[in-house]
């Protein structure tokens, strides 16, 4: 193991180190023993196979200096080995009970794997406390967003019921706004919810995708243009791509919708076609442009802009989340970038899959 002595080897070089010293002990001790004792008592030494009185004391002597050795060798050894698991398994517990800030001590003198086990044990705390912060905030997230269009519902709907509001065409063309709001909102976190578990299907098909995209921005047109927004389509009509031409449009949808949410008033270049070998669909406006810290947030679900300002802008919060599964899906990618004073989103597509 890189870095670390690996606790087999330890091990093995511990009880080497161990066994050699009690032999040693054994071995040399016996001669200095011996001797000694011819040197200075001769007639101590047994000439029988009885050992003597002072033999006797030697081996009780050289017995206990083994356990000794043995003693602190095995001491030390499981000290390194169980100090650490001791401590991940006193984390464990912590989090069983709802702790999800519990920590294994990390040990300087911890052996290769139970180092390793302590680094391991904490990176997957880290990541468990990280996923129920996430869910906290996506269950937050989702409710707030549910909350505003289901209580404008309900006032307008008690409203009609009670006589308050006269029935006309206008107040059910903004029921059924909030109705269409609703779908695409349950719609982002169906596709969201897919991706996450891997389970996003594409109807892939060998196509050209500009008459689809044609036609979504055709949808577009009214409002886009009551928003002060002059459109420039440039799509490739040759070329053909291996995608789920559906997902692609919703895709754009997406991006035009944030458009919408966001951009300030005036051209908004509508781009696809093939660059750098792989298909490209971008959306460009002409303001006011994001934050390089933003930027590489901006497709996280329910990450917004300024707050104030996302607030009056409206939207999920979920629409370039979706842009970025669809893309990853199809194996690409999406990405945002600065374009002068305004903002590119890009989602590139391989040419085949």
């Amino acid at each position: 193991m890189s870095g670390a002595v690996s606790l087999r080897r330890q091990i093995l070089l511990s009880l080497g180190i161990m066994v050699a010293g009690v032999i040693l002990l054994s071995i040399v001790g016996s001669y200095v023993f011996y001797a000694v004792a011819s040197t200075l008592a001769p007639g101590s030494i047994s000439e029988t196979w009885v050992p003597s009185g002072l033999e006797l004391l030697w081996m009780v002597v050289t017995l206990l200096a083994a356990l000794c050795i043995a003693g602190y060798v095995g001491v030390r050894l499981s000290r390194r080995i169980l100090t650490p698991l001791n401590s991940v398994a006193h984390s464990l517990r912590e989090i069983a009970q709802g702790n999800l800030q519990a920590r294994a001590a990390p040990d300087d003198r911890a052996l290769g794997e139970t180092g390793q086990l302590v680094r391991d044990f904490n990176a997957m705390a880290e990541r468990l406390q990280s996923v129920t912060r996430e869910q906290q905030f996506w269950n937050a997230a989702v409710a707030h967003e549910l909350r505003t269009p289901v209580t404008i519902l309900r006032g307008r709907l008690q409203g009609l019921a009670e006589g308050v509001f006269a029935p006309s065409a206008e107040t059910f063309q903004g029921l059924l706004r909030q109705v269409e709001g609703l779908g695409r909102l349950i719609e982002d976190l169906r596709v969201l919810s897919l991706n996450d578990s891997d389970h996003l299907q594409l109807d892939l098909a060998s196509s050209c995708p500009a008459e689809g995209l044609t036609t979504t921005v055709q949808a577009f047109a009214s409002r886009l243009q009551a928003r002060g927004f002059e459109v420039q389509l440039q799509l490739d009509e040759q070329t053909l791509v291996v995608c789920d031409e559906f997902r692609l449009r919703q895709s754009l949808a997406a991006l035009l919708e944030n458009a919408l949410a966001h951009a300030d008033p005036g051209l908004l270049r509508i781009e696809a076609g093939v660059v750098a070998g792989s298909y490209q669909l971008s959306v460009t406006d002409n303001g006011p442009g994001i934050d390089a810290e933003l930027a590489a947030q901006v497709f996280e679900a329910f990450r917004r802009g300024e707050p104030s300002r996302s607030r009056h802008s409206g939207g999920s919060g979920l629409g370039l989340a979706v842009v970025k599964a669809i893309a990853l899906a199809h194996g690409g990618q999406a990405r945002c970038e600065q374009a002068g004073s305004g903002t590119r989103f890009v989602v590139q597509l391989p040419l085949t899959n």
